[in-house]
């Protein structure tokens, strides 16, 4: 039932809590020793009412997005109470299947993974939690979430369909994942009322029903009706149908609109589901943002007009995104889109939310807080100000070597394979990184002759005797470009992966995909080159590169004006704090090129600042030692002349 300002519901009304102090274990049913007491415990469905019921008592939410995978554990329960502090009664957790299942047979579940810590952190803000465990989940993470190793292990899989390969890998993944959840089910004393069943499927319009109902089942092993499943599709076209399922509760999702636009998704969501309550599972707060474009903000005051709105007329909403966060390490995704039908999502996910990327509260998170206060009462949890930062001094870095010589090949490289054609990433079972392709060049005939690579994916920067000659771009639809005669013989092509499609298109293999050719004669006449040595660059072990730059000094860095002539090169350096408390900072990336840094072995992602919006890189605390703390970084085009790294105190994301 719709709720309006006059009739306010309190956020714990479901939950009765007579002593003051009562922990939240004891409110989501767990005795002292965590046992959980599951009597009396049911959330449901009144289709007559359009109301959730929770244990006999209607129940409305408002939630917020918050991915686990793009903060530090240390700082989850810290974050949790914030949103937990904006009137927010629960929290969307996505499930990122690649972050802890890396590679075949291999589960991860410590750290940045730890999932079940993650709901116990929920727990302890007073959180219910709406799972979100994909499989896919497109989140504008690397892949849309899956694994890079289902196109190594099943070339040409179809993922997100009935494919005999992708339904047994999707039922070995639930099995790990979903038998550690079953306990927080609310229905066994758990947090989890609501379980959604993969994610915008009708966009990816494939309409693949025996998938959707395989899905439903595997679900259904593990949630055992202790939790409310759920579809989500646009209220776009024949999405809502194509991802239906039967049984199964259907959401919507959609971010800044009118009034009468708000009326019309509605009417849309009842045409597919004519009783229920009213939910927007994804009420956009910003929106994702590319390299090479402005930040793509989203205005406060319109946002708060279209929460009112859905507020006043019963829906329940969940924010998208109430905490971004970071793409740390290689994990940031891409999109179909733009000149070249490719565009790599920037490392911040700070998504102009109600959270920045720090975690701090913004101007968003006041303004939709008194709202949602208009309508639900707000906790008494006090709103937190926002944490201090600090601008360190500059650090020197010195160039350690290029990442094509022999000492770098021999301990970041992988065993050399031969083959007279092009393998992509994933026959070389590489995730991310680099991977480089070399051959010899035929006799030129003509000067200069065109070299083309065809299907590329994504950036390839060319050498010619290990001497720059130029950089191809997926992204810019640039495939080809002049080679003098009597620069050399030597080919060498460094392929970056730049993060593979989240959105859509599924098969974003890397590499080359197609073939290299050179321009022999006057005529268009090309020359397909083969009988290559192919390298891969995963950056996967810090170990390796942290002995590089410990044993390594004096390999060939940058020219006189800065240019990485001979390679990727590898600086190093190291912050020394001597005072506490340490706090977060930001890393002030203008005057470098294009690559990625390493704080004390941890990958805080690409950085691009010549070409932007994005500048600065988010270095949390929990980071940070007193004393020294070590700077890798791999700079692939240019270092300013001081090399120096700047810091500052706030974030620089729109400098496009």
């Amino acid at each position: 039932m719709g709720l309006t300002r006059n009739h306010k519901i309190g956020l714990g009304a479901v939950i009765v809590v007579a002593i003051v102090g009562l922990t939240v274990g004891l409110v989501l049913g767990l005795d002292d020793s965590g046992v959980k007491n599951e009597e009396g415990r049911s959330f449901t469905i009144d289709y007559d009412r359009d109301t959730f019921v929770m244990d006999g008592k209607d129940f409305r939410y408002v939630a917020g997005s918050f991915h686990y995978f793009r903060a530090l554990p240390q700082t989850w329960r810290t974050k949790l109470k914030t949103l937990r502090a904006g009137g927010l009664n629960a929290v969307d957790l996505y499930v990122q299947w690649s972050l802890h299942n890396p590679k075949e047979n291999q589960y991860v579940w410590d750290g940045i993974a730890n999932i079940k810590d993650v709901i116990e952190a929920a727990i302890e803000a007073d959180l219910y939690v709406i799972l979100r465990p994909g499989p896919y989940i497109c989140a504008e993470i690397d892949n849309g979430g899956l694994p890079y190793w289902l196109f190594t292990k099943y070339p040409g899989i179809q993922v997100r369909t009935s494919d005999a390969n992708y339904l047994k890998e999707v039922a070995t993944w639930y099995e790990k994942l979903m038998s550690q959840l079953t306990p927080y089910m609310y229905g066994n004393g758990g947090p989890i009322i609501m379980v959604q069943l993969e994610n915008e499927y009708g966009a990816f319009g494939k309409c693949d029903k025996p998938y959707l109902n395989f899905l439903k089942e595997e679900t259904e092993k593990y949630t055992q009706g202790k939790a409310v499943l759920f579809t989500v599709d646009r209220p776009y076209g024949n999405e809502m149908e194509c991802g239906q399922v039967p049984g199964v509760f259907v959401t919507t999702d959609f971010g800044l609109m009118t009034d009468e636009e708000v009326d019309t998704h509605k009417a849309k969501l009842r045409s597919v589901q004519p009783n229920g309550p009213l939910v927007n599972t994804e009420f956009y707060t910003g929106w994702l943002t590319h390299w090479q474009e402005s930040n793509q903000r989203r205005p406060a005051e319109p946002l708060a007009n279209t929460l009112r709105k859905m507020l006043h007329d019963g829906w329940n909403v969940d924010f998208y995104m109430y905490f971004g966060g970071t793409n740390f390490g290689f994990w940031a995704g891409a999109n179909d889109w733009g000149l070249g039908k490719y565009m790599a999502d920037i490392t911040s996910y700070d998504y102009d939310a109600p959270m920045d990327e720090a975690g701090d509260p913004t101007m968003k998170y006041t303004i939709f807080r008194n709202i949602i206060g208009e309508y639900i009462e707000l906790p008494a949890v006090p709103v937190p100000d926002r944490a201090p930062k600090i601008k360190h001094n500059p650090v020197q870095l010195t160039s350690v070597d290029n990442i094509l010589s022999s000492s770098s090949r021999n301990l970041l490289g992988s065993p050399e394979r031969k083959s007279n054609q092009l393998m992509t990433f994933e026959e070389l079972d590489q995730n991310s990184g680099f991977v480089l392709y070399e051959t010899t060049l035929p006799k030129l005939t003509r000067d200069p002759s065109q070299l083309t690579i065809n299907d590329l994916r994504d950036r390839a920067q060319v050498y010619v005797d290990e001497f720059y000659v130029g950089t191809l771009s997926r992204e810019n639809a640039i495939n080809s470009l002049p080679i003098s005669a009597g620069w050399g013989s030597k080919l060498s092509i460094l392929v970056e992966n730049q993060g593979r499609i989240n959105f859509d298109v599924l098969d974003d293999y890397k590499g080359i995909l197609g073939n290299v050719t050179i321009q022999i004669y006057n005529e268009p006449y090309y020359e397909e080159l083969s009988d290559w040595t192919i390298t891969g660059y995963s950056f996967e072990n810090f170990d390796k590169l942290k002995q590089l730059a410990d044993t390594v000094t004096g390999g060939q860095g940058v020219n006189g004006r800065g240019m990485a002539i001979h390679g990727p090169v590898i600086f190093k350096g190291n912050l020394i704090i001597d005072s506490s408390p340490i706090r977060d900072t930001y890393i002030d990336m203008t005057g470098w090129g294009k690559g990625f840094i390493m704080v004390n072995g941890f990958n805080l992602g690409r950085y691009w600042p010549v070409i932007g919006p994005q500048v600065t890189t988010y270095l949390p605390k929990e980071l940070l030692n007193e004393g020294s703390n070590e700077i890798i970084l791999v700079e692939q085009q240019r270092a300013p002349t001081d090399k120096l790294i700047h810091f500052t105190d706030s974030a620089i994301l729109d400098e496009a």
